[in-house]
């Protein structure tokens, strides 16, 4: 049985003025953020250059190139909700601190990984050092900033998420026509030094209540998380679900995350409190982030295949395209909580759902083979405003819901849901651009191989290892950019009906414009005692 005991609340001066250096400290904990964040675009642009044989690159095959990525997510993943629980019970700063000093030696050996395997291994080291990093820095702002300026703090926080985005690959870009591919890794060497260095000297230690870990809890979450995102990875690797060892691996994580579910239910000391989700707008939060994810990562995966390939822009031009959308987020999300404020968080959200449909309705009705340059940039920053103003009152409403000794616990779950839906993006709407691509091409070129039909890149691929005639190459070549551009019409309108039910939700279960609290009645509900679960 859980016993309820009344505990005093928080003295009200920490809770009004928060930390001196509260803002200095933001400052070194987005650096912190952008390093996790861009490591993983930069390494998009430097995918063709590590398939060149040594010395020029190490020789991965399509397979190998695939877990260079998939291994960082899968132990990313895997790892976030517990990490985020131990840090809670050690200390954040501590957590954080070690989580800086994985990453920065993972990517030191991953700058001079001899071979596909060991660059494998690196980057899922990488994977869990970024775990271990991630969900401190939000529950860090938590404990750092008062109520009042914690919605601020956040917008500046997804902010930075989306610039360390949009920089990725032009920093990759420019690190790879001056350097070698190992550049792309060392570059994050210095910056987790400075991340090091600061914290140090700046940041104080917060820790949560210190009750019993909930080792079971803790090793449920891990196993089920690898499972599922392992399934879900390897469902988008191979364009179908049907394969034992996608359904396989799905389900035995779900039935592994049903038993963290009950566990969690019975335990006096359970990581996550099942009660949470009682709460409407908590749950409603909660969807907004799982389904704005699932949609964006799996149609702006497919996005960088028609600028660079279709359209032909180089990784370095690409980047610069994706750039408006990371500026808008930096720009705009700050500013998300005054209009919360002043309208509401079901008009905000609403509104800015209504911009994210309008990106997908661009992909899906307007563009094609040769739309302007205009029109891209347009896209993505109307991406941004979206992105901006929907995340910070949905990651807001979340960790509000969570109590401040158990941040940890709300940022490991605001960032596991994050990784999970967009996973489940880019395989759903990976085999949905797959199914209709095979479609298109196999009417337009009746006697192309099969192993050219997979997706664009592999038609692509054909023609330029010669298997293709030369005769018929640019045939091939204008058949696969029409059949794409027909694909992803079709992925952008599946987007679009997983972004009106996510419009439904913020709808629905969104707040209104909130009347103020007159202060007698603040005053009052401040001094009643806080109720923990011991």
């Amino acid at each position: 049985m859980s016993e309820t005991r009344s505990v005093p609340a928080p003295t009200a001066a920490p809770e009004e003025e928060g930390h001196p250096r509260r803002w200095a400290i933001l400052s070194v904990l987005v650096v912190s953020l952008i390093v996790v964040v861009l490591d993983n675009t930069v390494l998009n642009v430097a995918m063709k250059t590590l398939a060149e044989p040594a010395p020029v690159g190490v020789a991965a095959t399509q397979s190998d190139l695939a877990w260079m990525i998939n291994s960082y997510t899968l132990v990313f993943a895997g790892m976030l909700f517990a990490f985020g629980v131990i840090g809670d019970r050690i200390g954040r700063k501590r957590m954080l601190i070690g989580g800086l000093v994985v990453f920065g030696v993972a990517s030191l050996l991953s700058a001079y990984a001899s071979s596909p395997d060991q660059l494998i291994w690196y980057r899922a080291l990488m994977g869990f050092g970024a775990a271990m990093m991630m969900p401190s820095t939000l529950s860090m702002l938590r404990n750092l900033f008062p109520a009042k300026e914690f919605p601020k703090a956040l917008g500046i926080w997804t902010g930075a998420v989306g610039i360390g985005g949009a920089i990725g690959p032009i920093v990759g870009g420019a690190l790879l026509e001056r350097f070698w591919w190992g550049s792309v890794f060392l570059i994050n060497v210095p910056i987790v030094i400075f991340g090091i260095i600061a914290l140090l000297i700046m940041a104080p230690e917060s820790k949560g209540l210190q009750v019993k870990p909930d080792l079971v809890g803790m090793a449920l979450s891990v196993i089920g998380l690898v499972s599922l995102t392992y399934g879900i990875i390897e469902a988008g690797d191979q364009g179908s679900w049907a394969s034992p060892e996608v359904w396989g691996t799905i389900a035995f994580g779900a039935l592994v995350l049903i038993a963290f579910v009950l566990w969690e239910k019975r335990t006096p000391h359970a990581s996550l409190d099942m009660k949470l989700f009682k709460n409407s707008r908590f749950s409603a939060s909660s969807a907004i982030i799982v389904l704005t994810f699932f949609g964006m990562m799996g149609l702006f995966f497919f996005m960088t295949f028609y600028i660079q390939i279709v359209r032909g822009y180089s990784p370095l031009e690409t980047g610069l395209l994706f750039l408006p959308m990371g500026a808008a987020m930096l720009i705009f999300a700050p500013m998300s909580n005054a209009l919360v404020q002043r309208v509401g968080a079901k008009v905000v959200g609403s509104v800015a759902m209504l911009l994210v449909i309008a990106n997908f309705a661009i992909s899906a009705f307007v563009l094609d083979l040769d739309s302007p340059v205009w029109l891209l940039i347009l896209q993505f920053a109307i991406t941004g405003i979206g992105m901006s103003n929907l995340m910070p009152p949905a990651m807001n409403t979340l960790m509000s819901a969570v109590p401040r000794e158990r941040a940890g616990v709300g940022s490991a779950l605001a960032n596991t849901l994050r990784q999970v839906g967009g996973a489940l993006g880019v395989a759903v709407l990976g085999t949905v651009m797959a199914q209709a691509y095979r479609s298109e091409i196999t009417d337009a070129i009746p006697q192309l191989p099969d192993a050219a039909r997979e997706s664009i890149a592999t038609t692509y691929g054909a023609v330029e290892s010669g298997a293709i005639p030369p005769e018929t190459a640019q045939q091939v070549m204008d058949a696969a950019n029409t059949s794409f551009l027909d694909a992803l019409h079709t992925t952008a309108l599946s987007a679009i009906g997983v972004a009106l039910v996510g419009l439904i939700v913020i709808a629905v279960f969104f707040p209104g414009k909130q009347r103020r609290e007159p202060e007698a009645d603040q005053a009052e509900r401040a001094s009643e005692p806080a109720l923990i679960e011991a």
